[in-house]
């Protein structure tokens, strides 16, 4: 990990718990199990949906994306302001935001197929 990425648990402590994991070339922040934060190349980016996108929209915050196979994907987050990096107040309540955004689209556990036994009516 680079300094920064080790700065990151320091200031999302009013969070509570996050841990950081590598990840395609950069590393994944999570709180409670689940992605609330990306890094790469030093750049923080938090998780957005309907709900919090227009925070960062709202500071012409630039959306995470890469290309692949000549195509651009964009990812449901955005850079960070860099204000947050400064204080832990403001922090964790983005960091809130994300987590938020996060649990809103949470992907559903599969469920098991249930072995049913079929009713055959013989008429």
């Amino acid at each position: 990990m680079s300094e920064f990425t080790d700065y990151l648990p320091d200031i999302f402590a009013l969070l509570g718990p996050i841990s950081i994991r590598r990840m395609f070339g950069g590393h994944a922040l999570y709180h409670q199990g689940l992605t609330f934060g990306l890094v790469f190349d030093e750049t923080l980016y938090l998780k957005a949906d309907a709900e919090n996108a227009g925070d960062f929209q709202a500071l012409a915050l630039p959306r995470f994306g890469y290309e692949k196979q000549g195509r651009w994907i964009d990812l449901p987050y955005y850079q960070a302001p860099d204000f947050i990096l400064e204080d832990r107040d403001l922090a964790a309540s983005w960091a809130s935001k994300a987590y938020a955004a996060a649990l809103r689209t949470k992907p559903l556990k599969p469920r098991r197929n249930s072995k049913r036994a079929s009713k055959v009516s013989s008429g």
